[in-house]
């Protein structure tokens, strides 16, 4: 049975299964890839972004189509679908109108006269494995700085979003791009460490669990290998104090739910100070106990399924162990009656360390509130987790939320609005949140040669 398959999480039916490449394919692609980048490297970088450019827009004509194929493939109501889509083309506008300048030599001042120049050069085939969760946005920010760079890609998808993985290629194709230079494979994960080991490649970019960027940076490292991994996160929310906890409670619903609570940075955590500790727990459960599920074909839904019947059930046994454990149900924590692996927003607090909702990820619509009595607090109950991808620090002091940003242990820290994503900003984290930077200059400057190129003092 093959693994790649269009299985729509809303109904539970199999619409389209795909046979996975073959050893043989595989290495026909590594071939292809590695023997695309002579020639892709040296097409004139006005060229490459005009290709690039020509990608965004055929993201924005295709928008329907695109959105409708991952709201039947992982769930994602149409809205934000449509959403996706639109940051997807921003991205590689973004790309193709600032790559050029990215790229550009960087004159060094030295000492003992002559001159020193930093010339920024691809490195050649680059291996991309992508995760379900943001099936276009996720390959963007990948492919649309490493093309334009002159890389070559190739691309394993998650195996539950064929049919967008192969729109996604067939956009490239269309855009102009050769057909070696941008290759999706339908890779098993054994077959997907042979292809990080072959000497051909020259780097890995992951963005999943915690354990498969282990498993990726294990064969990585072991073949000297360049990777960027962005994992899981935790992230904290945090609340010092509000003028309008009503619009702080409404961020805050709105940074647990976004695609039915499975982003690496949504907000997870919510640190709360215990003179507003109350009311926000009573508001902020009021909300989610409003929010309905619907069908993600439709328009007006605005909370979807899960993206498999597997992550459902995954989720209810975390909120479950926390029950049973002594954690307060607030609302939710099980899955919706009927067809679909739809779960009931869920409001937990009370837990402790010896939950597994205290330290692992709760990836879905679950949220676990605490209430601590200063800043201090604040930041090592935030700090505790593993994790550090982003976070937010709400507070009428910009000051005072400046002062706990500085201390938190993340990547990425937004003062008085709810952890987000644009084209020129760099995303990524620290500790167990991945290593390396995507977004902005910085995804131009991981898969780069950043050659010296030393010319002598003049001579008389």
């Amino acid at each position: 049975m093959t693994a790649y398959k269009t299985v729509n999480p809303a109904t539970g039916e199999t619409l389209q299964e795909f046979a996975e490449a073959t050893d043989a394919e595989i290495n026909e692609a590594i071939s292809a890839a590695h023997g695309a980048f002579s020639s892709w490297r040296s097409q004139p970088v006005e060229a490459r972004s005009k290709i690039i450019a020509r990608v965004a827009e055929l993201y924005r004509e295709r928008s329907g189509e695109l959105a409708a194929l991952i709201a039947t493939e992982m769930g994602k109501p149409l809205r934000e679908a449509k959403g996706e889509v639109a940051l997807s083309a921003d991205i590689y506008d973004y790309y193709a109108a600032e790559g050029p300048g990215f790229m550009a030599d960087e004159e060094l001042s030295v000492k003992g006269g002559g001159g020193a120049t930093v010339r920024t050069e691809p490195i050649g085939a680059i291996l991309g494995i992508m995760p379900w969760n943001y099936p276009y946005y996720q390959v963007a920010r990948f492919a649309g700085p490493n093309l334009m760079l002159g890389n070559t890609v190739l691309l394993k998808h998650a195996n539950n979003c064929p049919q967008s993985a192969l729109a996604m290629e067939q956009i490239f194709h269309d855009a102009g791009l050769p057909r070696d230079a941008y290759i999706n494979l339908f890779a098993t994960n054994d077959q997907a460490a042979d292809i990080i080991a072959d000497p051909r490649i020259q780097g890995v970019s992951l963005t999943g669990s915690e354990r498969a960027g282990s498993a990726v940076a294990e064969v990585a490292g072991r073949n000297l290998k360049k990777y960027v991994l962005e994992l899981g996160g935790s992230d904290p929310f945090i609340v010092l104090d509000s003028e309008d906890l009503d619009s702080t409670v409404k961020s805050a619903v709105a940074g647990r739910m976004g695609n039915a609570g499975q982003a690496c940075n949504a907000a997870k955590r919510f640190i709360v100070m215990e003179d507003l500790y109350d009311d926000f727990v009573e508001k902020f459960t009021a909300k989610m106990q409003k929010i309905q599920p619907g069908d993600p074909l439709d328009e007006g839904t605005r909370f979807g399924p899960l993206s498999s019947q597997a992550a459902a059930d995954s989720l209810v046994e975390q909120i479950q162990d926390a029950v049973d454990k002594g954690a307060t149900l607030h609302t939710g924590g099980a899955l919706v009656d009927g067809p679909g692996a739809y779960v009931q927003p869920t409001v937990l607090t009370g837990v402790t360390e010896d939950m597994r909702a205290f330290s692992e990820e709760l990836f879905g619509p679950a949220a676990v509130i605490y209430k601590v009595s200063s800043a201090d607090e604040a930041v090592e109950l935030a700090n505790s987790s593993p994790y550090g991808l982003g976070g937010a620090v709400f507070s009428a002091d910009e000051d005072k939320a400046l002062e706990v940003a500085d201390r938190l242990e993340s990547g990425m820290v937004w003062i008085n609005g709810v952890s987000g994503t644009q084209e020129d900003l760099p995303f990524g984290g620290v500790k167990r949140s991945g290593v390396g930077r995507e977004l902005g200059r910085y995804g131009m400057d991981e898969f780069v040669n950043k050659k010296l190129i030393r010319t002598p003092q003049s001579r008389k």
